[in-house]
């Protein structure tokens, strides 16, 4: 089976056999989360750093009042909280509504990989930097966009993410999040939620069906969602390798 962290981090590093082994080994002992449950709460102190292998997590807060933001999706490949172990505390839960499959990875596993393995290293800040430029492009997408070209973008990012860990096949890929998981994350009624998905679906720009998302025409979906993946960061740096080595 392909493993997804190392799909993903090989854009942002060219990994050497031996990198792959090591993260192939440090990605072998995994445990599946149950529907309903969260990875990490608000409050606890944390130790171990999470790794989403199938499935989806979410990043969210809840409000006194019980209203809900997801803040972020998680797909295979993804940590949910690389350097949160440096923290005191959340300030933040990490959960799942779908269930999902994760590797528990001690936070000595990745000071010893900073440590000892540049290219893994560069692909790890890079994996934080795509984060960062993540939570940005959310940031304008709910400031700036009405909900039909916001729930557009969403479905365009996550198809390209999941695309580099082969989990899209002919324009489609599964879908387990609910209405109500789309509306805490856009800030939008369910109704509302409803009746974008019906307008996208009348335009012929996407189709949801049996838990799986179908995307006629992912030219015309990104060009109405106006989607620019540059914040995803898939184009690797000239020089990378001679950076690494410390030659000019």
């Amino acid at each position: 089976m392909s493993n997804p962290l190392i799909m993903k981090l090989e854009y942002g590093a060219r990994l050497t056999d031996n990198d792959r082994a090591v993260l192939q080994d440090l990605t072998r002992k995994t445990r599946r989360v149950p529907r309903r449950s969260d990875i990490s709460t608000e409050g606890e102190r944390p130790e171990n750093v999470h790794l989403v292998m199938e499935g989806f997590a979410c990043r969210y807060k809840t409000l006194a009042d019980g209203r809900r933001q997801i803040m972020a999706f998680l797909v295979p490949g993804d940590f949910c909280d690389l350097h949160v172990a440096i923290l005191g505390e959340m300030d933040h839960s990490i959960g799942t509504g779908w269930g999902c499959t994760i590797v528990d990875i001690p936070r000595s596993a990745i000071e010893d990989l900073t440590a000892h393995h540049p290219r893994i290293t560069r692909a790890l800040w890079w994996a934080t930097l795509v984060d960062e430029g993540t939570l940005r492009a959310w940031l304008v997408n709910m400031g700036q966009r009405d909900a039909d070209r916001q729930m557009a973008h969403l479905v365009c990012e996550l198809l390209v993410r999941l695309r580099m860990v082969g989990l899209v096949s002919d324009g489609s890929f599964a879908f387990p999040i609910t209405q109500d998981d789309l509306a805490d994350t856009l800030g939008i009624s369910g109704v509302h939620v409803n009746r974008v998905l019906q307008d996208l679906r009348s335009q012929g720009l996407l189709e949801w069906k049996s838990r799986r998302l179908y995307i006629p025409n992912v030219e015309r979906l990104m060009a109405f969602a106006e989607f620019d993946p540059k914040y995803l960061h898939l184009k690797r740096r000239k020089n990378d390798e001679r950076v690494l080595s410390g030659t000019s």
